[in-house]
């Protein structure tokens, strides 16, 4: 082969390579999801060899991205109201629902064996409560051998729809709380980090520390979590079940684009810190749009385990199909 043909070859080859790169799908947002997004893009390359990259950035990062149009979709924990669609010009529709633990690292503590009463919480993160042994803490937990150590409490330091779906929680707890993606948390010592991950490894680090993370991360993780009190006044375990007995309170409907916040919904049986996580595509891109729900179809037939393995909960069949006739009105499936 010339030289001349080498150069045109390689050429040739770098130019299908970027149109290939060029082509795969692209998002990032919530990293609520990040895990179970990352096992079904996996699945779906291997099942049909299209690529789809997610970034799991946080929900504010997610907005952000999409509507000023810097990837294909974008993943958010906090569902955007019908006048937020609207101004961006996105549509959107939920994929998976999933739950908030509150894991913790305290010596001689295993996992569950902390129980916190909404009391508890909310000393915790008001700042009221500023030792381990206070006694809205002590109270529920007379078995366990609580320090007299400062709280350290874990937070997120981007705007996060973990964090939007932990606050909507403990506004039901107390009306002072503020439904935020980034508040101004008044507890008494606060560690910031950034995602579900940058949270999850100041907890392991930092001694008689608790935090809320996804559940998915507490798994991978080995971190130990708490019984939480429903507002049935029950302590409620974080398991795949229990975040099932909560996921069929949810109400969303397409005439609405699927909005819908979960947080502590009734039932004896329920977790109460549930969320759905959602995705936001833009409406002028028609073509791409088919492209994302052809992956999020795939996801819905073929992902179910690998979400449950993970600790979320799949959508229930009904609303798939309803999410589906949501694409179909929108010409993007």
């Amino acid at each position: 082969m010339t030289f001349k043909k080498i150069v045109t070859a390689a050429v040739a080859a770098s130019v299908a390579l970027i149109a290939a790169n060029a082509s795969d799908i692209k998002g990032r947002g919530a990293s609520f999801p990040g895990p179970v997004y990352k096992a079904w893009t996996a699945g779906y390359f291997d099942a049909t060899g299209k690529k789809v990259n997610y970034t799991p950035t946080g929900s504010g990062d997610g907005i952000k991205s999409i509507s000023k149009r810097m990837v294909d979709f974008g993943g958010s924990d906090k569902p955007l109201k019908a006048k937020k669609l609207a101004k961006e010009k996105l549509y959107m529709f939920p994929s998976v629902v999933g739950s908030i633990v509150l894991a913790y690292n305290i010596d001689g503590v295993k996992d569950g064996e902390l129980k916190l009463s909404r009391a508890a919480i909310d000393a915790i993160f008001s700042g009221k409560a500023k030792f381990w042994d206070d006694a809205a803490i002590a109270k529920d937990n007379a078995g366990l051998k609580l320090p007299h150590a400062p709280i350290t409490t874990c937070v997120r330091a981007d705007k996060s729809g973990t964090t939007f779906n932990f606050t909507y929680f403990l506004n039901k707890i107390d009306p002072a709380f503020k439904v935020s993606k980034k508040p101004k948390w008044k507890a008494a010592k606060v560690v910031a980090g950034k995602s579900n991950s940058g949270v999850s490894a100041n907890i392991q680090q930092i001694k008689n520390s608790i935090g809320y993370i996804e559940y998915s991360y507490k798994i991978k993780l080995g971190l130990p979590a708490a019984q939480v009190q429903n507002k049935e006044g029950n302590f409620i375990k974080p398991t795949v079940k229990s975040f099932q007995d909560a996921a069929k309170y949810a109400t969303w409907t397409p005439e609405n684009d699927f909005y819908a916040v979960i947080g502590d919904p009734a039932g004896a049986t329920s977790y109460p810190i549930v969320a759905a996580t959602f995705i936001l595509l833009p409406k002028e891109k028609t073509e791409t749009n088919k492209e994302v729900t052809a992956f999020f179809d795939w996801a819905y037939k073929n992902g179910d385990k690998a979400a449950a393995d993970l600790g979320y909960v799949p959508l229930p069949a009904s609303t798939k199909d309803e999410i589906r006739k949501y694409w179909e009105s929108k010409g993007i499936k």
